[in-house]
């Protein structure tokens, strides 16, 4: 079995502007702008490489930050990218067949899949990826928190020969890392490296949260989404129920809503989703101050939520969030 270890770039408009307001068929975290991959052999050898621009189709202009730090522009874009249904046609012919996808982070498969579904398509050939981050930590002992590509290829000796911040620069780099682990027993030990990942969490609470807990076993992400509403929450001073309100969903299957305890004020609760090994979902869930920075970025996206049309999206089997 072939490994294909991807990475991408993705726009997203700046908060406030005519793109973020508009209404898309698919809810989507980022318009991919693109895509770059290496293929890795089963004995560790670093192949041929992938590499393709795309043409962005609603988040036409770059947010600047987005421009800044891949060094894209909006020309070169319109003039050498692709429309993403043709980019995505050459990644799969490219990939020639079955594999097995690799990744530094949890978000580059969820958002390809939101954008194969804006464009009408089904994700259903993306059967196996793994978060390389997890099997790097396991094999090196680098603890539970999450390790910047770049910070990884200075503990393990690897001297940047590629651009940061560019698709196929950080796909060359993450392979050079993955010809370096044992790859069939950091997949065979997904699972426990998945747990050993502070339960789900990364490293140390964030600033204001309060209360941390995880949940697992749920077929899917609408009966998981259904629990955490029926779930009651408390105040976490006099342990008086807080009925939640609606959730608002953020990138990464990242959601949040308010409740508030009549005598202690509002609490957030925030939870994110992914799916474990064996194709259930888990839910981390977290709990902040009502004065929190996260509880302030709630109220700035309740004031200006619109009603979102949805498509239905289809899971895919064997795949890990």
């Amino acid at each position: 079995m072939q490994y294909i270890v991807l990475d991408m770039e993705w726009n997203q408009p700046w908060p406030g502007s005519r793109a973020a307001q508009q209404i898309l068929p698919v809810e989507i975290h980022g318009e991919i702008i693109q895509i770059g991959a290496v293929r890795l052999l089963e004995n560790g050898t670093v192949a041929d490489e992938f590499q393709v621009l795309v043409r962005p189709k609603y988040y036409k202009k770059l947010n600047s930050r987005v421009s800044k730090l891949t060094g894209l522009r909006d020309a070169r874009l319109r003039e050498e990218g692709l429309p993403f249904p043709e980019a995505l046609a050459r990644f799969r012919q490219w990939i020639g067949g079955e594999c097995i996808f690799l990744t530094w982070g949890f978000d580059d498969i969820t958002v390809l899949e939101d954008n194969i579904l804006l464009h009408d398509g089904e994700p259903d050939w993306i059967t196996q990826w793994y978060n390389a981050q997890m099997i790097f930590n396991a094999q090196t002992g680098c603890g539970s928190s999450q390790k910047s590509l770049s910070s990884a290829m200075e503990l393990v000796g690897i001297e940047p020969s590629r651009p940061a911040h560019d698709a196929l620069g950080d796909a060359y780099h993450t392979a050079l890392i993955c010809s370096r682990l044992d790859l069939k027993r950091g997949i065979a030990e997904y699972a426990q490296a998945l747990r050993s990942h502070t339960d789900g969490f990364h490293g140390t609470p964030p600033e204001g949260c309060i209360g941390r807990s995880v949940f697992r076993g749920y077929e899917d992400k609408a009966k998981a989404i259904s629990a955490m509403t029926e779930l009651k929450s408390h105040c976490p001073q006099c342990g008086a129920p807080m009925p939640n309100g609606a959730w608002i969903s953020q990138e990464g299957r990242r959601y949040m809503t308010m409740a508030e305890c009549p005598e202690h004020g509002r609490y957030l609760i925030r939870i994110r989703l992914q799916k474990e090994t064996d194709g259930t979902m888990r839910v981390s869930r977290l709990i902040y101050e009502g004065a929190s920075d996260a509880a302030a970025k709630f109220d700035e996206l309740a004031a200006r939520r619109k009603p979102v049309r949805r498509r239905r999206r289809k899971t895919t089997t064997e795949k890990n969030q």
